[in-house]
C-alpha cells in the first residue's frame, strides 16, 4: 500500500521548542522602550506579560522545555497528521510531490493552540485572572478562549470590526468557550474611542486591536495579562512543534523537503514549519527554499521597510526592527483576516534581509482559486490564510509540471476554512476583488 498520511504516536510528541535566535547568522536587534527608546530589559515587559513568558522571550537556550501540563493538552490534537496531497498532484498533472502539514485538526481549528495553550498556562502559573488580546480572523481568539477556558482564566478579546462582522460563528465559538468579545475599535478604550472620532465607520485593524486590548491590561490594576498569536519569539518558538513533527514525518516518508512554503501575516505560522528544517540547514543540512507567502493587499515582507516600528496603532507596544508597511498602515477588508498586519515578526524579518528565505505576495483571487482546487482534490476547505501557502505551492508544482523536476514541496495548512464559509461564497458570487 502507498502510503498517504504519516501519523507520529503520541510518545513521539517533541518535549521542547526550538528558539532560533542563537542561531540566527547576524543576532536579533533588540526590542526598544516605547517611550525611551532604549532596548527594553525583562522588567519593562511585566505589566504586560506572564513571567515564564518574558523568559522565553529573553531566551537564549535553543530547545526549551516543554511544560508536562502544556503536553497534557497537547495531545489532545498533536502530533498533527502530515498528508501526501496524491489528488492534488494528479489534478495538477505535476512530477512534484506534494505535502502538507494539517494544524486543522486542533480543536479551535488552527495552529494557534500551539503557542495559546502555554501562554494561557503561564499566566496562570502567575496567578493571572483574565488575559486580553486582539484577534483578526478568529482563529487566534477562538485558540487563546479554548486555551483559558483549561486553565480557568478569563479571556477578553477584542476583535477587528470587519471580522466581527464577516464571522458570527467564530465569534459564537470564542463565546462558547467563555471569553467576551468586542468589536474593534470599540467606545471601551482610549485608542477605540480615537479611532472612531477619526471615522466612526473604521473596519478597524490588528494593529489598532492590539492597541485595545493592551490598554485593556495595563488597566486591570494588576488582575490581566495581555497575549500576542504571533510576531513575538517565544510565539514562534512555541509554533517549531510543527516542523520538528514534519521533520520526523518526512523520514517516515524517505523523503526531504526542497521547498517549505507557510502563509505569512505576523510570521508564527510560516516559522514554525521552517525553522526546524532551517536549524538543519544550518548546521550544515540540506538546502531547502523556503517562501513565506504573503496577501498583495498587505504586503510587509515584498514592500515594507525593514526598520523599528511600534507593533500596535496607538503606540503602545515596544518598537521592533521589523519589516513594516507603518504602524498607522490602515489595511483593505480582505478576508484573510489573520493576514492583515502592518509588519512581520522580527525573526521572519531578520532571515528575509540576509536572504535565507524569500518572500512572495499573492493576491486574494487566485488564493481563493488555489484553495477551491484544494478542496475538491483533497477534500478540506482551507481557512483563507490557508490559501496563501496553497496557491505558492500549486504554483511551484507547476512550474515543475513545466520543466519536468520532482521536486518535494511542503507546506502547512494552518488550519480549516469551516468558520469562513462566506468567503467561498463571496468568491463564488464574484465580490472579491484585489
Amino acid at each position: 500500500m502507498t502510503a498517504t498520511k504519516f501519523v507520529l504516536p503520541e510518545s513521539d510528541i517533541p518535549t521542547t521548542w526550538y528558539n532560533v535566535v542563537p542561531d540566527l547568522p547576524k543576532g536579533l536587534p533588540p526590542m526598544l522602550h516605547p517611550g525611551t527608546r532604549e532596548p527594553i530589559t525583562a522588567a519593562d515587559l511585566e505589566p504586560l506579560f506572564a513571567s515564564g513568558m518574558i523568559e522565553q522571550e529573553f531566551s537564549t537556550e535553543r530547545d526549551v522545555d516543554i511544560p508536562g501540563p502544556v503536553l497534557d493538552i497537547y495531545r489532545q490534537w498533536r502530533p498533527s497528521p502530515l498528508v501526501r496531497a496524491r489528488r492534488l498532484e494528479q489534478a495538477l498533472g505535476t512530477p512534484a510531490r506534494i505535502y502538507f502539514k494539517y494544524e486543522g485538526v486542533s480543536p479551535a481549528g488552527s495552529h494557534k493552540p500551539n503557542t495559546a495553550v502555554p501562554q494561557a498556562y503561564y499566566s496562570k502559573q502567575d496567578g493571572v485572572q483574565r488575559l486580553t488580546t486582539e484577534t483578526g480572523a478568529g482563529q487566534w481568539g477562538s485558540s487563546l478562549s479554548m486555551a483559558c477556558a483549561y486553565f480557568g482564566l478569563e479571556c477578553e478579546v477584542f476583535m477587528v470590526r470587519v471580522s466581527y462582522d464577516q464571522k458570527p460563528y467564530r465569534r459564537g465559538l470564542m463565546e462558547t468557550f467563555g471569553a467576551s468579545v468586542t468589536a474593534s475599535p470599540s467606545d471601551r478604550t482610549e485608542a477605540g474611542r480615537a479611532a472612531l472620532a477619526a471615522d466612526p465607520h473604521s473596519t478597524g485593524s490588528l494593529g489598532l486591536a492590539i492597541s485595545e486590548a493592551v490598554e485593556a491590561a495595563m488597566h486591570s490594576g494588576g488582575t490581566a495579562r495581555y497575549a500576542l498569536g504571533s510576531v513575538l519569539n517565544l510565539v514562534l518558538m512555541h509554533q517549531t512543534i510543527i516542523g520538528q513533527e514534519a521533520l520526523l514525518q518526512l523520514a517516515m516518508a524517505d523523503d526531504y523537503p526542497d521547498i517549505v512554503v507557510g502563509a505569512a501575516g505576523g510570521g508564527s505560522n510560516f516559522a514554525g514549519l521552517a525553522l526546524p528544517f532551517l536549524r538543519r540547514q544550518l548546521g550544515g543540512g540540506p538546502t531547502v527554499r523556503f517562501v513565506a507567502a504573503e496577501p498583495s493587499s498587505c504586503p510587509s515582507l515584498t514592500k515594507g521597510t525593514y526598520d523599528y516600528d511600534f507593533g500596535d496603532t496607538a503606540g503602545l507596544t515596544p518598537l521592533a526592527k521589523m519589516h513594516t508597511l507603518g504602524h498607522d498602515f490602515h489595511p483593505p477588508a480582505i478576508h484573510a483576516g489573520g493576514l492583515r498586519y502592518h509588519g512581520m515578526a522580527p525573526i521572519v524579518s531578520a532571515l528575509r534581509e540576509i536572504d535565507l528565505i524569500e518572500a512572495r505576495a499573492v493576491p486574494q483571487t487566485a488564493c481563493f482559486e488555489a484553495g477551491v482546487l484544494f478542496a475538491r482534490s483533497e477534500g478540506i476547505v482551507p481557512a483563507p490564510e490557508s490559501t496563501h501557502a496553497v496557491r505558492v505551492a500549486v504554483d511551484e508544482a507547476i512550474r515543475c509540471r513545466e520543466t519536468g523536476e520532482s521536486k518535494a514541496i511542503v507546506f502547512s495548512l494552518s488550519g480549516h476554512g469551516h468558520f469562513d464559509m462566506q468567503a467561498y461564497i463571496d468568491y463564488f458570487a464574484g465580490k472579491l476583488t484585489d
